[in-house]
């Protein structure tokens, strides 16, 4: 994970950018399901009322409405409307000054409105009551029950509002205003105020039982009645709601849409920009690796880690910079949001969190050990692949094509397996989060209901908390997914970080030396050299100097250290014992850069790359011209293949160089490395595809055409290095021989004996070197010794035989 936030950290400023878009989004997300709430509640429920004073009131409601208001409620009232004409209005427009007032009015109008809508039943009750303590009236008590609210009030010689509404079973039911009662008792003094408060104090004790949402509602519906009666058009009052919450919904997602986009945008930027990032880190570090790296870190693996790892790591900072990121602000956003509801349901999150964390620690348990032998698995698959896909003829040749499938298929067959038991546990996860969130949205509902029931809740609060409830458990869930790709991305990241760590064995001194001369003198000074990790070396005690102008050839059996050798010359390796100098300077003293622009360097292996030929000739001189690389190719020999083609020198080169034989991309191998007339040229083995005839007519116009570069030629064939100026024969990894061709027949037997297996004695010129005579007389001298010895042999067993036979006569004469 450190690894991961490492890569990330160039592009912070991105990464601040995105964060607070994030929080655009997230205020967004949380303010919708307020909104989904205000809709029902306010807008459909309240039609659109969002206070419990009326906007205006006729003077007699403004009147008989202070009935349950204290003193300084009273005064409070009398400061918030203004007369005008008929009419008390509401001159407060600030929503804040108005929340304020509907705190303050909230049990007043709440008694207000119930002592407005009394049922028929309970009116009559309350005047049984009344009249029960007053001996006149009481013979009426029993009757009141059969009398009508008007006939009531004829009786009392009181007028009564009655009207007839719907219930919540769509029943008529007939519903008293019996504040005139009350107001005109307390006028004539049968009801005093003391009574009122007292009133007041016992009804607002059973209003504590009741919830905050219900009573407001009920305000609300006071103050809707009080405006309809005062004429105000209910219907433009919710439609104009409907639609200000509406429009302020559209905005919010609007600028949901531009925060997405942007964070979206600026994410993949991100995760582009560090893949971009580690792919330059890897090729630049892979650059500078010597050969003992390479071999350390397969190619397959390098190419895995270059690619299938770079893209998990790149993926998950996209991803990762949008889901992981979000989540907490989500999460923290809609707990404190859940909490504002009060609807004391937070237990039931917390307890879905539980749920979710447990199970997916469950899942992550059983598939995390796949997910960290994945990557190698993948790195085998890559690896088979690449063996097959470069080896395709040699294995159609040997006809190992159903060896090689089913060697795939293991390979493939493993990481398939591996995958499939991943993604089966992985597939258990949205279907285990879909049903947990399910059960959290029946479980808010059965119990929002119980508490919709008990006047405790709204059904748009109710709406509002499984909203933020399912941001909550979907804030987690984004967690858990990423618990899921963050660390495999930190296999991968910890893949990619051990090369980027790798130092290479050979590097460049802090202050290297500059070549003040340019000549090409390159001198072995007792060189040993061993492998990494090797006991025993593989060169020994190397010591030769390679001149301008003079051709330096190096031969031996398979194995001798040949190619080691030349290995050394552009510091693909170190040596470990003794030094190498161009132009006086120790090559480790020089930058790489300047030691390799003095080498021209052809491998035993030819490798082209895709473009045109010219292109290739041109590769270690980008500013060669087209004589230049007509020349080289002329030297090479290539120019009788190249003139053949129609495009000529921009004829294209397959991958590879698939679209041309062994020979031609060995001679188009040797001229790059001429074009780019470097002072020295190595040739490792580099004649070896070439027949006879191009053989001699390349090493001719090399003679004839590059006379000022030192070059190194490692051959298998005597006949290519007959003419060199220096001959050196490797043996075991020692020099065995040193000199001419002549030179090397006289006094080295190794020597001797490669060339007498490859050509013959009169190829050779051992008879005019008068070599094979001397041979002769040494073969007949040994003859002659050899036949001394047996002689002498048997003329000792005689005289031991003759010894015997005297001394046992001896014995017997006496």
């Amino acid at each position: 994970m450190t690894k991961i936030f490492k890569n990330m950290a160039p592009y912070w400023y991105m990464i601040v950018a995105i964060v607070l878009l994030l929080i655009v989004q997230a205020f967004g997300d949380l303010s919708l399901p307020q909104y989904t709430s205000d809709i029902i509640d306010v807008g459909i429920q309240n039609k659109g009322v969002e206070h419990i004073l009326p906007v205006k009131m006729t003077e007699d409601e403004y009147e008989i409405s202070q009935l349950y208001m204290t003193s300084k409620e009273k005064k409070v009232w009398k400061d918030t409307y203004e007369k005008k004409g008929e009419y008390y209005i509401c001159k407060v427009e600030d929503e804040e000054k108005l929340d304020q007032l509907d705190d303050t009015f909230l049990t007043a109008i709440f008694l207000n409105h119930n002592m407005s809508n009394v049922k028929e039943s309970q009116f009559k009750k309350m005047i049984k009551n009344s009249i029960a303590s007053n001996p006149a009236m009481a013979p009426m008590k029993d009757k009141i029950d059969d009398m009508s609210v008007d006939e009531i009030g004829k009786m009392l010689n009181m007028e009564f509002k009655s009207f007839q509404e719907e219930d919540d079973n769509g029943k008529k039911v007939t519903y008293v205003d019996v504040r005139p009662m009350l107001y005109q008792m307390k006028q004539t003094g049968m009801m005093s105020a003391k009574d009122i408060q007292k009133s007041r104090e016992e009804i607002e004790k059973k209003m504590n039982d009741i919830g905050e949402s219900t009573l407001f509602s009920t305000g609300v519906a006071y103050a809707t009645k009080c405006d309809k009666v005062a004429g105000v058009d209910i219907d433009k009052i919710q439609t104009d709601y409907l639609w200000k919450e509406g429009g302020r919904m559209l905005g919010i997602a609007f600028m949901i849409l531009v925060a997405a986009i942007g964070v979206g945008f600026l994410a993949s930027k991100v995760g582009a920009s560090v893949g971009r990032d580690l792919r330059g880190k890897i090729y630049k570090k892979v650059m500078g690796f010597s050969n003992a790296e390479m071999n350390r870190f397969s190619t397959a693996s390098l190419i895995t880690r270059s690619t299938n790892d770079i893209q998990q790591i790149q993926m998950v900072t996209a991803v990762m910079l949008r889901l992981l990121l979000y989540a907490p602000i989500i999460g923290i956003g809609g707990i404190i949001k859940v909490y504002q509801t009060g609807a004391g349901m937070e237990w039931i999150i917390a307890l879905a969190v539980v749920v979710i964390l447990g199970f997916v620690m469950l899942l992550v348990s059983m598939a995390m050990p796949k997910f960290k032998i994945m990557q190698t698995l993948v790195d085998g698959l890559n690896l088979v692949s690449r063996e097959i896909l470069t080896g395709l003829s040699v294995i159609r040749a040997f006809g190992r094509e159903k060896t090689e499938e089913e060697r795939f298929d293991e390979a493939n067959k493993k990481l398939t397996g591996t995958q499939l038991f991943t993604n089966r546990i992985m597939t258990f996860m949205m279907p285990g989060m879909m049903f947990i969130m399910y059960s959290v949205t029946i479980l808010i509902t059965w119990v929002s209901a119980q508490k919709i029931d008990a006047g405790t809740l709204q059904v748009g609060a109710m709406t509002a908390f499984i909203t933020y409830a399912m941001q909550i458990v979907m804030a987690f869930l984004m967690m858990t997914a990423m618990s899921i790709m963050v660390p495999r991305a930190g296999v991968a990241a910890d893949r990619i970080d051990e090369v980027l760590k790798t130092e290479a064995s050979v590097q460049d001194v802090k202050k290297p030396e500059t070549l003040k001369e340019h000549k090409g003198v390159l001198e072995f000074s007792h060189v040993d050299f061993k492998y990494p990790g090797a006991e025993h070396n593989v060169l020994s005690d190397i010591d030769f100097k390679v001149e301008p102008g003079k051709t330096t050839a190096i031969i031996g059996s398979t194995g001798c250290g040949k190619s080691t050798l030349v290995n050394l010359i552009p510091r693909f390796y170190d040596v470990t014992g003794g030094q190498i100098t161009l132009d006086g300077k120790d090559i480790r003293r020089i930058s790489m850069e300047e030691l390799r622009e003095e080498i021209g360097f052809v491998p035993q292996k030819g490798v082209l790359f895709s473009g045109t030929i010219a292109s290739n000739l041109r590769f270690g001189k980008a500013d060669a011209t087209d004589e230049d690389i007509k020349e080289a190719a002329e030297i090479a020999q290539a120019t009788e293949f190249i003139e053949t083609k129609k495009e000529k020198y921009n004829s294209p080169i397959a991958q590879g160089g698939s679209n041309v034989s062994g020979g031609q991309k060995q001679r188009l191998a040797i001229a790059r490395a001429i074009a780019k007339k470097a002072k020295v040229l190595v040739f490792d083995d580099s004649f070896s595809a070439l027949d006879m005839k191009t053989d001699a007519a390349l090493r001719k116009e090399l003679n004839e055409k590059v006379q000022d570069a030192s070059i190194v030629i490692v051959a298998q064939r005597v006949s290519t290095i007959l003419h060199a100026d220096q001959i050196l024969v490797l043996d075991d990894g020692k020099i065995v021989g040193k000199g001419t061709h002549e030179e090397l027949l006289k006094n080295c037997e190794v020597y001797l004996q490669i060339a007498k297996s490859q050509l013959s004695e009169k190829e050779l010129g051992l008879e005019k070197l008068g070599l094979a005579k001397e041979k002769a007389e040494k073969e007949i001298n040994k003859k002659e010794i050899l036949s001394t010895k047996i002689d002498e042999k048997e003329n000792n067993k005689l005289k031991k035989k003759s010894d015997d036979r005297k001394l046992k006569h001896k014995k017997g004469g006496k």
